[in-house]
């Protein structure tokens, strides 16, 4: 009678421990896919969070420099644009469409996401700006948003 631990026995072990290679790298190659995706996704987030802060910070300098237009720019006011010289409200409008074109899922015609400037002038010699712009990045359904926060003292 022949022994079980024989040559017999050991058939098939190197093919058994080959599989198992590949299941273990297969995984690691996976697991490196994955990363890269997110790290996709991630780049896309700070890029249009980096668009989103330098589109806010571009309009409150512009405001700083047109101090005495500062009511012109409230998205929340749009009665007086009709009233005053044409120009008084274009500068709003240029930034809001280059807000539209710079960031995704804005729609200012249609009012989805657009963004928004209120200036509130109840103290004249601190005025306060708020800028806030929204934006949805593709293949998500919640938006993301950035508030800017800023006064503006027409004394100085």
């Amino acid at each position: 009678m022949r022994s079980m631990n024989g040559p017999r026995s050991q058939q098939g072990v190197m093919l058994i421990e080959a599989l198992i290679g590949i299941l273990i790298f297969s995984i690691g190659i996976l697991a490196l896919i994955g990363m890269q995706g997110v790290a996709i996704k991630n780049t896309a987030d700070s890029r249009y969070r980096s668009e989103a802060a330098f589109l806010a910070n571009q309009v409150v300098g512009q405001m700083w420099a047109d101090i005495p237009n500062l009511p012109m720019y409230d998205t929340t006011v749009m009665a007086g644009c009709g009233i005053t010289p044409p120009n008084a409200c274009t500068r709003r409008d240029d930034w809001r469409t280059q807000v539209e074109r710079g960031l995704p899922g804005i729609d200012v015609a249609a009012g989805t996401l657009a963004p928004a400037i209120t200036v509130d002038s109840s103290n004249p010699g601190n005025i306060g700006v708020k800028v806030l712009i929204q934006w949805k990045q593709p293949g998500e359904t919640q938006s993301r948003r950035l508030e800017f926060n800023n006064r503006i003292n027409p004394g100085i």
